[in-house]
């Protein structure tokens, strides 16, 4: 029995119910999410633990609100540990303000912790960010920051997106421009064990995972980038030598504009290697707060860092 009352009930996130998950999303941000982007998110079957999150229904068994999280591993000096980021959070406009988000958001702390999982983190959005800390009790360490650095270029893109044809001819373009770059290998090692932080574990059973995304892999002279292609060129990590970043940087922004997209992005915990570089040579703004939930209370969360790479969207 849960506290939400006679007109609903909540169900755990399932292979059976993700059909459920998809119309919420639709109601919450006007768009399909693409096919099999829940299914493929949710299943963290690498940690033995997945689909951990619950689904609220109203009594016609429409889906109103969603609250889940995301399991992963992170290494902390010489121990790993189960834990899982906060991901998504939706609710029905017409059920907002009702507190399905705390009821949700509790049910799956209690899961979090039968299943195992040590601590929970995430980087909600400023809406967000109050029910965490004042509600639910979330702790916060830092905010990320966030670097743009504009490239100029006529914003094709923006004109290719709306005529079908042309975006996939665009696309089809950016690939040739990228092929001489590309290594076919999923994501890169986390760029903050180098500097003696903890971090996500991005094994090869993490960067398998982690491909319900569409990311890529550049290789720049000896540097190696993660990448995603949006709007903008975002990065999601490197792993670079200080003495090759500018040279990586002027080469990057070639590939940008020769891509048609307007900037590159990159978001980075302060106090890393890669933050100090982007810091030292580009303006950044505020990004992302980052938050913790230690469900065992013994874990030393001011070492644990993240770049853009780490965020669940990415």
């Amino acid at each position: 029995m849960n506290s939400l009352g006679p007109i609903y009930h909540v169900d755990r996130l399932s292979e059976e119910n993700f059909t459920d998950l998809e119309k919420l999303h639709t109601v919450v941000y006007g768009s399909a999410p693409a096919a099999e982007f829940f299914p493929m998110k949710y299943d963290t079957t690498f940690t033995a633990v997945k689909y951990t999150g619950f689904i609220a229904y109203n009594n016609q068994q429409r889906p109103i609100a969603f609250y889940g999280v995301i399991p992963c591993f992170i290494r902390l000096a010489d121990k790993i540990i189960l834990a899982a980021q906060s991901a998504d959070t939706m609710t029905h406009p017409e059920y907002r303000n009702k507190g399905l988000f705390v009821e949700l958001a509790l049910l799956t702390f209690q899961l979090c912790h039968d299943a195992g999982i040590k601590l929970l983190f995430g980087f909600p959005n400023q809406n967000s960010l109050p029910g965490f800390v004042n509600k639910l009790g979330w702790q916060i360490t830092e905010r990320m920051d966030c670097f743009i650095i504009p490239v100029k270029v006529f914003p094709w893109q923006k004109i290719f997106r709306k005529i079908s044809l042309l975006n996939n001819w665009h696309k089809a373009y950016q690939q040739r421009q990228l092929k001489k770059y590309l290594i076919p290998q999923h994501g890169i090692d986390n760029s903050v064990f180098d500097d003696g932080f903890a971090g996500i574990l991005r094994d090869h059973h993490f960067r398998k995972y982690k491909t319900y995304t569409n990311t890529q892999v550049i290789k720049i002279g000896s540097s190696t980038v993660w990448i995603k292609i949006g709007s903008g060129l975002l990065i999601g990590d490197i792993l670079t030598q200080p003495d090759c970043f500018d040279n990586l940087m002027q080469q990057l922004k070639k590939i940008t504009e020769k891509l048609g997209l307007k900037q590159i992005q990159f978001h980075a915990s302060p106090g890393t290697a890669l933050h100090h570089l982007f810091s030292s040579r580009f303006k950044s703004i505020p990004s992302f707060n980052v938050i913790f939930k230690d469900l065992e209370g013994n874990t030393p969360i001011n070492k644990i860092k993240f770049t853009s790479a780490d965020i669940d969207t990415f």
